[in-house]
C-alpha cells in the first residue's frame, strides 16, 4: 500500500528542507489562487493554511539554532509580520482581490528557494567535474 505522500506526485522527497519549503509555499499559493473564485469558506481555509505555514517559518526563524543569516532572518520575520497582519484583515473581511499579495509573496519566495537549489546543484556539479579523481590528486 502506498503512503499518503506518494499519492501526490508533486510532494518533494524528504531530506531537502529548502525544496520542501518551496513546495509548501507554491502549493499554498496555488490553493489560495484556486479559492479566490470559490465560496468564502474555501478562501478562508486557504488563508488559514497559508497563515499556519508562515507561523511555522516564524517559529523556525526565531529558534536559537536557526542558521539563516541575521539580515535575511530579519527580512523574513518582517515579511511574516506583514503576512500576519494582512491575513488577519482578510479573515475578518474576505476580499479575493487582496489575496493576490499573499499569492505573489509565496510564489516569489518559493521560486527564490528553488533557484538557490538549482544554483547550488550547478556549483556542486561544476566542482566535481573540475576535481581530479581521488587517486590522481597531489598529496603534498
Amino acid at each position: 500500500m502506498a503512503s499518503p505522500a506518494q499519492k501526490y506526485a508533486r510532494t518533494p522527497a524528504p531530506g531537502n528542507p529548502a525544496k520542501s519549503e518551496a513546495w509548501a509555499l507554491l502549493e499554498s499559493a496555488r490553493l489560495m489562487e484556486g479559492a479566490k473564485g470559490g465560496d468564502s469558506s474555501e478562501l478562508l481555509g486557504a488563508l488559514r493554511r497559508n497563515w499556519r505555514l508562515w507561523t511555522i517559518f516564524q517559529a523556525s526563524l526565531i529558534d536559537a539554532e536557526c542558521t539563516v543569516p541575521t539580515e535575511i532572518r530579519r527580512n523574513l520575520l518582517g515579511l511574516a509580520n506583514f503576512i500576519d497582519r494582512h491575513t488577519g484583515q482578510l479573515l475578518a473581511n474576505p476580499d479575493p482581490a487582496q489575496v493576490d499579495v499573499l499569492i505573489n509573496i509565496n510564489r516569489q519566495i518559493g521560486e527564490g528557494l528553488l533557484e538557490g537549489q538549482r544554483a547550488a546543484a550547478m556549483k556542486a556539479a561544476a566542482e566535481t567535474q573540475t576535481q581530479p579523481p581521488a587517486g590522481l590528486r597531489d598529496t603534498a
